[in-house]
């Protein structure tokens, strides 16, 4: 019984004349060696010579070598398992080592700012790490907020960031030292946020279209606060190589040309875009790439011009004129802080400490301690007893926080009626890796149903059809067939209008129950950008696409597409129409020229020429503005002479006010209603 040693073999030939079975013959060895027979070589001989009828012999058997068959023995269990105890043994010395190596790495990450609790989260994943509060609720109850920043920004304790964060704290937890700044690079930034172990990204991110459905290092998508800072990247160093960049020359002087960039930034999409890749390195921080321009590595760097201004390592540079700042601004950058998209009330807080910013330098309100509500009853999960102006009192007002970091603030002041229209920018929305379109349930749901409802709040004063409308409610009907458009392949016709009375809420109640898919005519504000139980959810509003001509000191009128803030997919969608319109404006392209619109993959394959498609209908928003606020060239021929009239006099005779084209000079706006 158990395993047998053979110390000696026998060779075995089969018969070809068998008449027996040999799986007999088999069993009866077996059985031999298991009941322990004496004499192994006679019970052999007795069962392979055995014959059937005088028959050949079934089995012949011949004796390899002439020696002593010797009864097989026992195999000690050590012998017998040694191959299995070594593979064992290995598994647990892997497994001790798997383990201290992870409480090793959860040290490095409590060093960078993670608590030793676990991560809180706020959609299920494997137990135990789901937590279903929201993170208002996880904040206040945690006592303070983290903020995902430059590490040097951390260490230094001064900066803008780091006075963002600070207003954040006095709103959300009642203390503006109630934070705690998580050091984040350029690589890691999108994973801390998503991961849940920052609350907030303040590290001077551009806002694209691109990141709000799907940011490439994660697959997810964020949401961005309205822009606190509208920058943009320029050169700086070497005058002749900051020419020679800003020109995309190689050859002559400018053969050795090379440029410092961050790391998985916007400018580093574009240097990949604008350079062979010889002509630019990458660092992972600001003070890195600053140390390889003032070492030599490189002889100008790229970056955003607020961020040179205010880099107090390069100031030296710029005063002796050793370094120049180039003129050219290269790409937009509209800065912004960003929060997981999962959580929409998070963003909107956060959102709205950026307007009480911005309404606090409109205002001529600045820091006051006296007023600073540090509070003593925490207002637990409650966004209607938040005090958004704890951000000015406790802070400062945006002027306040920037007046001392940057001497021309370009187009970061308040506006007084000029401009407002930027698109912001796409990013790669065509991207060729994307293999299914971003999660949502709305755009599956309308093309299904192949109609998209769109609610229209109309004015007391009108008294027309919606059809033939014109002015606001013309601009809504239009934005209203573009969204078909994009969703179906041009067809414009597939949209069922409703009308409700722009006086009540009963359009934002149709909206939270489904019976209209988005909204226009509509104003932004807060008390519709919160949910409001029982019957208002919260609602995402897209970039504004008429602004009203009241002074910056009075709420100014903002109409904007309102959608349901729980498909987060079908809200960029829908807010990348709006800006479709802008960015064709901005680009020169009309309806004749909707071709030149960019593909967009990202939600889905069906839908790469929804831009496209939404300007071969609509035009850019000149095109809209003119159809509804233009009048007819007299002797004209009517509609399309009346919108090219309009579109290459600059509409100057219009006063169109905010609603043109930004040109550089003052853009920043509170949303109303504020206080």
């Amino acid at each position: 019984n158990g395993s047998l040693k053979r110390r000696r073999m026998s060779a075995l030939t089969v018969g070809s004349g068998s008449t027996r079975s040999l799986q007999t013959i088999t069993r009866t060895v077996q059985d031999t060696f298991l009941h322990g027979a004496g004499n192994l070589l006679e019970t052999v001989q007795n069962v392979f010579h055995a014959t059937v009828d005088n028959a050949e012999p079934l089995v012949g058997a011949t004796l390899v070598e002439e020696a002593e068959v010797v009864i097989a023995e026992p195999v000690g269990f050590f012998e017998r398992k040694w191959k299995q105890i070594i593979a064992l043994s290995t598994c647990v010395l892997f497994t001790v080592f798997t383990g201290l190596l992870s409480l090793n790495l959860t040290g490095v990450i409590d060093l960078q700012g993670k608590e030793d609790s676990s991560l809180e989260t706020l959609e299920p994943s494997s137990s135990p790490t789901f937590d279903p509060r929201t993170t208002l609720e996880i904040v206040q109850e945690r006592g303070y907020v983290r903020c995902g920043m430059f590490s040097n920004t951390i260490s230094s304790g001064e900066g803008f960031d780091l006075d963002l964060c600070r207003s954040v704290a006095a709103v959300v937890v009642g203390n503006p030292d109630c934070f705690k700044g998580v050091p984040a690079t350029t690589v890691n930034r999108w994973n801390l946020l998503h991961d849940r172990t920052i609350d907030l990204l303040l590290k001077g991110d551009t806002h694209t279209i691109e990141r709000e459905v799907r940011e490439h290092s994660t697959w997810a998508g964020f949401s961005f606060s309205s822009p606190y800072s509208y920058d943009g990247m320029v050169y700086f160093g070497n005058e002749t190589f900051v020419r020679c960049a800003e020109e995309h020359r190689r050859y002559d002087e400018c053969s050795d040309l090379l440029i410092c960039v961050l790391e998985s930034s916007t400018h580093h999409d574009f240097m990949k875009k604008a350079f062979p890749s010889g002509y630019f390195k990458v660092g992972s921080s600001q003070n890195e790439i600053t140390k390889m321009l003032l070492d030599d590595s490189c002889n100008i760097l790229a970056g955003d011009k607020s961020a040179i201004q205010s880099n107090t390592l390069l100031r030296d540079s710029i005063r002796d004129g050793s370094f120049i700042l180039g003129n050219k601004m290269m790409t937009k950058e509209p800065l912004a802080a960003v929060t997981r998209n999962i959580d929409r009330e998070f963003s909107d807080i956060i959102n709205w400490v950026i307007q009480a910013l911005i309404f606090g330098e409109e205002q001529g309100l600045t820091k006051d301690l006296a007023r600073c509500q540090n509070y003593t009853d925490l207002p637990l999960h409650d966004v209607s007893k938040l005090n958004f102006l704890n951000a000015v009192y406790c802070v400062g007002n945006r002027g306040e926080l920037v007046d001392d970091l940057v001497d021309d603030r370009g187009m970061n002041q308040i506006n007084n009626g000029s401009g407002m229209f930027y698109a912001i920018p796409f990013g790669d929305l065509d991207k060729d890796e994307v293999l299914e379109p971003a999660a949502g349930r709305m755009i599956p749901k309308i093309r299904t149903m192949e109609t998209v409802n769109c609610g229209v709040a109309i004015p007391d004063s009108f008294g027309g059809n919606i059809t033939g409308s014109d002015k606001i409610v013309g601009m809504g009907y239009v934005y209203c067939r573009a969204i078909a458009a994009a969703l179906f392949q041009g067809k414009s016709d597939n949209v069922k209008f409703t009308i409700f009375p722009e006086i009540d809420n009963s359009s934002f109640i149709a909206l939270a129950n489904e019976t209209i898919d988005v909204l226009v005519g509509g104003r932004i504000q807060r008390k519709y950008d919160f949910e409001s139980p029982p019957t208002l959810k919260g609602f995402h509003f897209s970039t504004p696409y008429y602004y009203g001509n009241e002074s910056a000191k009075d709420d100014v009128s903002l109409y904007s597409i309102a959608t349901r803030e729980d498909d987060a997919v079908f809200s960029s969608f829908v807010n990348c129409v709006v800006i479709a319109t802008i960015h064709a404006q901005e680009n020169g392209i009309h309806r004749e020229k909707s071709i030149e619109m960019p593909l967009v993959s990202l939600f889905g394959s069906e839908l790469n020429w929804a831009l496209k498609d939404a300007i071969a209908y609509s035009g850019s928003y000149d095109e809209i503005y003119s159809k509804n606020f233009g009048s007819n060239v007299p002797g004209g021929t009517g509609e399309s002479q009346t919108v090219q009239h309009n579109i290459k006099s600059g509409f100057d005779a219009l006063k169109r006010g905010r609603n043109t084209l930004n040109d550089g000079r003052p853009i920043l706006l509170s949303f109303p209603h504020l206080p």
